[in-house]
């Protein structure tokens, strides 16, 4: 199947959906419990058992719409998986809080194994996306591997030392703008290291 282009409202839908649906479905759900084959089963583990299923859903939309799928994005749907799975199986909702951790830090890994070998991976997922300078392309690539793990690092100490609630909210909104902010201050290198088709040939 060819890439197709679509519409930037259904792309944003399709990524920041699941998400919006698991932060209200949490904060609806959030103060009830449920006996579910034999356990007793919170809000929080209820809604996992929607998120789950609906990012294989939006997953297999946005590859039937585009005719791709990145591998960043088939990384995070078999963490989901996992986790989610797990989280549902045990009844045990550690394991959805430490799904951010283990996303983040396989990216920083794969980037660092990149930049280990001289390479940037992140070039070859978003090189379309970025017009930038091999040299460009080294640092970025350095700057988001050590956000990945700083991200990490965040979410473990969020989960671990506050509440369901927060954690919930820093998933939600915190990651996000986050990442958001991380990219929208790279201007200056990306700035810097902007180059022409002829210059990334």
């Amino acid at each position: 199947m060819t890439e197709k282009t679509i519409d930037p409202k259904i792309k944003a839908l399709l990524e920041y959906g699941p998400i919006a649906v698991f932060f209200l479905g949490y904060m609806t759900l959030r103060d009830r419990s449920f006996m579910i084959a034999g356990a007793e089963r919170d809000g929080l583990i209820l809604i996992t058992a929607v998120f789950v299923p609906l990012i294989m859903l939006t997953t297999f939309l946005f590859w039937r719409l585009t005719g791709k799928v990145s591998k960043m994005q088939l990384v995070t749907l078999v963490v989901v998986v996992v986790f989610g799975g797990m989280t549902i199986w045990f009844n045990d909702d550690r394991f959805i809080k430490m799904k951010p951790t283990i996303i983040y830090l396989i990216f920083a890994g794969i980037l660092g194994f990149g930049l280990l070998r001289g390479q940037s991976y992140l070039r070859v997922v978003m090189e379309e996306m970025l017009p930038l300078q091999p040299e460009g392309w080294m640092k970025l690539t350095k700057r988001l591997a050590l956000f990945f793990f700083a991200l990490a690092i965040a979410n473990e100490f969020v989960w671990r030392t506050m509440s369901t609630d927060a954690w919930v909210t820093f998933k939600t909104f915190g990651l996000t703008i986050a990442i958001f902010g991380f990219f929208m201050t790279q201007g200056r290198l990306l700035q810097t290291y902007s180059s022409s088709p002829d210059d990334r040939a």
